[in-house]
């Protein structure tokens, strides 16, 4: 039967290992870096099972690439550190290099099309909007004549 105080303390210790602060005794960043190769071998092994042309496409490890993460988290707060951390951080970018390095952003800088392009565009709506309601109207009036 467990007691109270038991009880606090298996809380106090299933919060720390979930990330919401490291248990007391501070950051022991030598076991950590000596832990988290684990998660990057684990992380290794699972790649291999994904074709390397498809290392780039996100949807194809995403799985892999959670485990990996949430393994970093919980090493690093088990060893008293808090996530992220510049070491933590140094380590997950090293993996990011050897996986990921010939992965390309392709994002797109939009830029406004030259004036010569943009007037146009934007006036020729606003005077035919101005020029069918004209005729809509002129031609309202003058219905009434014709019958």
């Amino acid at each position: 039967k467990k007691t109270p105080h038991l009880a606090f303390l298996v809380i106090l210790t299933t919060l720390s290992s979930l990330g919401e602060s490291p248990p007391v005794g501070g950051c022991n960043e030598k076991r950590m870096l000596a832990m988290l190769p684990r998660c990057g071998k684990t992380f290794a092994e699972k790649m291999m099972k994904v074709e390397v042309w498809k290392w780039c496409n996100l949807s194809e490890f995403i799985v892999y690439y959670e485990s990996f993460t949430n393994c970093t988290e919980v090493e690093t707060n088990v060893v008293g550190c808090y996530w992220p951390n510049p070491l933590a951080e140094s380590f997950i970018a090293g993996v990011h290099r050897q996986f990921f390095q010939n992965c390309s952003v392709d994002r797109q800088d939009w830029e406004d099309p030259p004036d010569e392009i943009l007037i146009p565009l934007i006036t020729v709506p606003v005077l035919l909007t101005i020029a069918m309601t004209g005729v809509v109207v002129w031609r309202s009036k003058h219905t009434e004549q014709v019958l």
